[in-house]
Order: C-alpha cells, then structure tokens, then sequence
C-alpha cells in the first residue's frame, strides 16, 4: 500500500497516528535522528549560534555546532501500513523549555537521546518524564570518536528504573533510529497495559 491509497480490491486503511518526542540535551542529534527516519522533508526550527548566546550555551564536546533548534523539529514515518509516527524534536537549550510542556500534551512517549561525551546533559530531560509519568526510552547517540560504555555502565550513571529500556544507537542511521522508536513504542505499550493492571487491582 501507498500511503493514502489502497490496493485494488482492498479497502483503505486508515493508520493510527502516535505523537513521538525526541528530547535530550544541546547538540546530542535530535535534529539529526528526526532527519535520518523522517519519510516527509523535516520541518525545522533551527537558528545560527550567535555570539550573545555564547555565555549560555555550553558547546564543550560540540565545538562545531553552527546552529541550535528554538522550537521544534517535526517528522514522520510509517512504521506499518496502519501506524504512522509524528516525531516533535524538542529544544536542548534550557532557555526553550517552555516549549516543553505544549509539545509534550497527547504523546505516547519519548526518546530521551544521550551522548556519553555530555550524559549530565539529559538529565533534565529524564526527569521531566518520570515527573510527568511519561514512558520514554534512553537511546545513546553513539558518536564517532567517542568512547563507547557498556550499556549498563550509562544507565547506573543515569540512575534509570530498571523498566525504562536503554538501547545504543546511530542518529544518523535509519535503521537504527527506527529501532529505537519500534522499541519506544514496544515500552509505551507495556507501560499502559500495567497501569490498567495497577487500576483493576
């Protein structure tokens, strides 16, 4: 099936759509993972560094990041024929964290992407979900030339739940990102299914 349209003989499916976040700190890839798995050219919110915001945007590990996203970035991919993922890329920066709260009403979950080079950086976004209970994901955004930890090591140092799934990635990668959102949405699922187990007992 092309999307919109059905087979000859076969009524049209009308996909279920799912509202994705893909958070984390400055820099970490989140324009670049939305990018690589969008099927739809991304909408971007991005703007050139300038020099009046170098006293509060730390680059350290990100020396050649030119610009920065001041609202959203949004894509989409059609993980099947009757599922269809919006992803909303939300700003690193904690001066757009307002922004947050609009972006994160109606989703189903979220992608917390991590760089071991700036782990500290998502902290914040990691607690804002468990705040909100949102159920997210860790994906650590393996960048070239960074040392590569154990699995485990980042999520004892990220102090993570032990039912909150950590999946190493590439945001650059289709692939791989589309692992991680089947997963995402996997864990969104299961997370669900246990709070109406939670409320019938």
């Amino acid at each position: 099936m092309i999307f919109g349209r059905s087979e000859r003989g076969k009524a049209p499916v009308e996909p279920v759509t799912l509202k994705i976040l893909v958070a984390g700190g400055f820099g970490v890839g989140k324009t670049t993972l939305v990018g690589a798995v969008s099927e739809i050219r991304p909408l971007r919110t991005e703007e050139l560094l300038t020099e009046a915001g170098r006293p509060v945007d730390d680059t350290s590990g990100v020396e050649g990041k030119r610009t920065t996203t001041v609202a959203m970035d949004f894509g989409r991919i059609t993980l099947r024929e009757d599922l269809v993922l919006y992803l909303f890329g939300t700003p690193g920066q904690e001066r757009f964290w307002f922004m947050w709260d609009e972006l994160a009403e109606g989703a189903l979950g979220a992608v917390v992407l991590a760089d071991t080079r700036r782990l500290e950086d998502c902290f914040a976004a990691v607690d804002y979900f468990e705040r909100r209970s949102i159920p997210f994901l860790v994906g650590v955004n393996c960048f070239e030339g960074a040392a590569r930890h154990p699995a485990e090591s980042v999520r004892q140092a990220l102090d993570l739940d032990d039912d909150v799934p950590l999946l190493l990635c590439d945001a650059r990668d289709r692939e791989s990102v589309k692992e991680v959102l089947v997963g995402l949405v996997q864990h969104a699922r299961e997370y669900a299914a246990d709070l109406r187990g939670a409320v019938v007992r």
